[in-house]
């Protein structure tokens, strides 16, 4: 089935996107808000700054005119979280097809509501059909065609199955799932673990440390999920334990990156103006904290992070703190 497709966020996983749904023909608008990198993506056909190397083909469209996206029957959503509630108000007066589909691939909290990208898609576009979609994807490996499996969220069965056989393939195998809120927060919370991963390995801790402390990122992100309105087994699959494991372990996850910077010594400040790209688990460890506060929940890990980022503790500190915390009986 051929469907206009648009993809909004012309980053490395939006790029990714756009490669893996256009090889077949497909008809795709990708969106990008700098004008200079769209006019550039036009003409050489590469997203340079973000994905080198991998030729979009010529069925994907790259534009800096959000209205070139209106008439699409699927909007996927790729950009930072913290742009997401922005650029989807500014597409509100541009749609056209009032059936058309909305798909979050966007991981992120909202500060200060504690929102899912999902919900203010739905806040912005009421009566819409929305999913979400997440799972252990580093853009890169989508990019050089390497297998992978990653989980759709929808309240609508049929939606998720249709999304499923319109955008899955061989090598991009789709489970889909109707616990969208899992899905979710499984997808955002991780960054902040990642990067608390990242840290452990800037400090040359080990990989028995490292080991443990994604053992018990997991049933953090478990319980605070919980509260938040998730579900426990589903924190377990491919948007919760799977990308979790991806972006604490790989190197070419960003957030992992961030960290092992922060676990060498580098200020915030300096690694953020030194990338082009949204380490998520940034602006989400505010937001997880914020939620933790208001929940009453126990967020050892997250709480450390957020310390690191926010209160200019250092890392040496808050990986101690968590080391002298006091020993009791494993609750997963």
């Amino acid at each position: 089935m051929k469907i206009k497709t648009a993809i909004l966020g012309a980053g490395a996983w939006g790029t990714a996107l756009a490669w893996l749904w256009g090889k077949d023909g497909r008809q795709i608008s990708l969106w990008g808000h700098n004008v200079a990198r769209v006019m550039r993506m036009q003409k050489m056909r590469e997203n340079h700054d973000y994905l080198p190397g991998v030729k979009l083909p010529e069925s994907v469209d790259v534009t800096s005119e959000l209205s070139d996206c209106g008439e699409a029957d699927l909007i996927v959503f790729v950009t930072p979280s913290t742009a997401l509630r922005e650029i989807a108000t500014r597409l509100q007066k541009l749609i056209v097809n009032p059936r058309a589909l909305f798909l979050s691939c966007t991981k992120g909290v909202e500060h200060l509501t504690g929102m899912r990208m999902s919900q203010i898609i739905r806040e912005v576009f009421p009566g819409h059909g929305i999913a979400v979609l997440s799972g252990p994807n580093l853009a890169v490996e989508i990019a050089q065609n390497l297998p992978t499996a990653t989980v759709i969220g929808c309240d609508e069965v049929n939606y998720a199955a249709s999304l499923q056989n319109i955008l899955g393939s061989s090598r991009f195998r789709i489970y889909t799932s109707q616990d969208v809120v899992s899905i979710e927060l499984g997808g955002a919370l991780k960054n902040v673990f990642a990067l608390a991963a990242g840290i452990s390995d800037g400090l040359g801790l080990g990989d028995n440390s490292k080991a443990a402390l994604v053992t018990r990122s997991l049933a953090e992100l478990v319980r605070l999920g919980i509260a938040m309105g998730g579900n426990a087994n589903a924190f377990y699959g491919l948007s919760g334990a799977g990308d979790l494991i991806v972006t604490c372990y790989s190197e070419r996850s960003r957030n992992h990156t961030v960290g092992k910077r922060l676990g060498r010594g580098e200020p915030v400040a300096q690694i953020i103006r030194s990338m082009q790209a949204v380490a998520e688990g940034i602006p989400t460890a505010r937001s997880a904290w914020e939620c933790a506060r208001r929940l009453n929940i126990a967020t050892p890990i997250i709480d450390q992070i957020y310390a690191v980022l926010y209160e200019e503790k250092k890392p040496t500190v808050a990986l101690e703190e968590l080391l002298r915390r006091e020993q009791k009986a494993e609750q997963l």
